[in-house]
């Protein structure tokens, strides 16, 4: 599994996981899709956004979120 979409560095969002390194980290990105049900909307609002990025996130965000979750 390729997550190419998602990087980390240190020095860029606090070293929080971002996506192709746009200003968006993951978890933003999770808040959109909560707040957005309607993702033509969200892509409206965030036309940098592409279907990738929410696919990768999702993935990112179950893995390495997915253990903390009790």
């Amino acid at each position: 599994m390729k997550l190419d979409r998602i990087s980390v560095n240190p020095k860029r969002m606090n070293g929080q996981p971002s996506v192709r390194n746009l200003r968006i980290t993951v978890r933003r990105l999770m808040e959109l899709l909560a707040i957005y049900s309607d993702r033509a909307e969200l892509y409206q609002e965030f036309p940098e956004v592409e279907e990738e990025d929410i696919r990768q996130s999702l993935i990112f965000a179950s893995l390495y979120f997915g253990d903390r979750i009790a």
